[in-house]
């Protein structure tokens, strides 16, 4: 018997619940918290009581009550789907009751815009002395582009040299302006400085600065932009053949205008200003007041194209493999009520729990998904609704 703890009730954890709630032959019993657990009683009610069996209300951000609440369930497995900043709280109660551990995105501190694998990294003896693991950044990127990696590099290659990841979303959801995941994080996450790893070290540029223009499968030409993704930390440190790594995502000009707007008056800082008597921090207010990603499915037309152009080679010849995955946002919304940005996270959720929960990926410790076999990752990826593909291209279509 398999018992797993969902931490999170947003639109990623949504499409993990009802995933895992298909599949009793990994996944016994479940259970739900969050901090409103009015969500999880609505997600409850959805895929029934006989496959959510308890949900609870949560203060992730207190270890302490993660804690106890892991000891009163007794779950096999945490899935941490909550925000990112509460990676390392949930991480001290996993350690402290011998619970593995598995989460979507690294932690970033509260109060600065920076995210990379140091802090979760600086667990490694811990979870290994302790005999449990955790999976670190089981979701699409970070996540499915890992396991890419890795599997073109055992499939394809005897040596990787250059890597770009892109995330594009081609669909359409017809408001003026709103994320496809958690506005805080994401638009922390887009108005960073870039950054790239180029010949042994990391090379930074101002955000959003540099532009190259792509043709996507089933998509058409977008505009993408080099940013920092905290995949490509973990990616040339167990790929230490890569000569340049980059990530890329695109952008609508409308997306950029707004965000520009709202850069320029204020409205995405993190520093907190006194408003009647009150502290309050800008981008948490306008992620009040911007539609909720979840609520976006309706409607939501398009597709997303996401993978990793590789160049590298193979029996002393240079090649390069485009491997990619399409989804399209309706299906998604038609299968599971979600967009197909919530979906492409919360599938590789429950499929990176399923492979630890069966014994496929155990090892005491903690890990990124490229360092394990990848070829029963993609194999579940095919068999649960992102279906992959590799293509063979005579180029990359982004400048060397």
């Amino acid at each position: 018997m398999s018992r797993v703890l969902i931490i999170g009730a947003g639109g990623v954890a949504s499409v993990t619940v009802k995933k895992c709630a298909r599949l009793p032959q990994h996944f016994d019993e479940i259970f739900l918290a969050s901090r409103t657990v009015s969500k999880c009683e609505a997600l409850q009610q959805e895929v029934g009581e006989d496959r959510v069996k308890g949900v609870f209300a949560l203060d992730a951000d207190n270890a302490k009550e993660v804690e106890a609440l892991i000891n009163e369930v007794q779950p096999d497995l945490v899935i941490n789907l909550a925000l990112p900043y509460q990676d390392l709280p949930i991480m001290d109660a996993c350690l402290a009751t011998n619970t593995h551990y598995l989460d979507t995105a690294n932690y970033e501190p509260k109060d600065v815009a920076k995210f990379e694998y140091s802090w979760q990294w600086a667990y490694q003896d811990k979870f290994k002395d302790a005999g449990i693991m955790a999976l670190l950044g089981s979701g699409f990127d970070p996540g499915v582009t890992n396991v890419f990696t890795a599997y073109a590099a055992k499939h394809y290659f005897d040596e990787i040299h250059y890597l770009d990841i892109v995330d594009c979303n081609g669909g359409d959801h017809g408001q003026a302006f709103a994320t496809n995941f958690n506005p805080e994080i994401n638009i922390r996450e887009i108005t960073q400085r870039g950054k790239f790893w180029e010949n042994g070290e990391w090379k930074e540029t101002d955000p959003l600065s540099v532009r190259e223009d792509v043709d996507y499968q089933n998509i058409g030409e977008r505009a993408s932009y080099l940013m920092f993704h905290e995949e490509l930390e973990s990616l040339v440190k167990h790929f230490p053949t890569l000569k340049r790594a980059r990530f890329w995502m695109t952008f609508g000009e409308a997306y950029l205008n707004h965000l520009r707007v709202l850069e320029g008056i204020g409205m995405t800082s993190i520093e907190p200003i006194e408003f009647q008597g009150q502290q309050v921090v800008p981008l948490e207010f306008l992620k009040a007041v911007l539609p909720n990603p979840g609520s976006l499915a309706e409607g939501y037309v398009g597709m997303t194209c996401i993978g990793t152009y590789i160049t590298g080679v193979k029996d002393g010849k240079e090649k390069t493999i485009f491997i990619y995955n399409n989804c399209e946002h309706a299906k998604c919304n038609e299968e599971v009520g979600a967009q197909a940005v919530s979906y492409t996270t919360g599938v590789p959720a429950m499929i990176g729990a399923a492979l630890m929960l069966n014994g496929t990926w155990k090892e005491a410790g903690v890990w990124n998904m490229e360092q394990f076999d990848p070829d029963p990752f993609m194999d579940m990826l095919n068999e649960h609704g992102l279906p992959w593909h590799v293509l063979e291209c005579d180029s990359s279509p982004f400048t060397k």
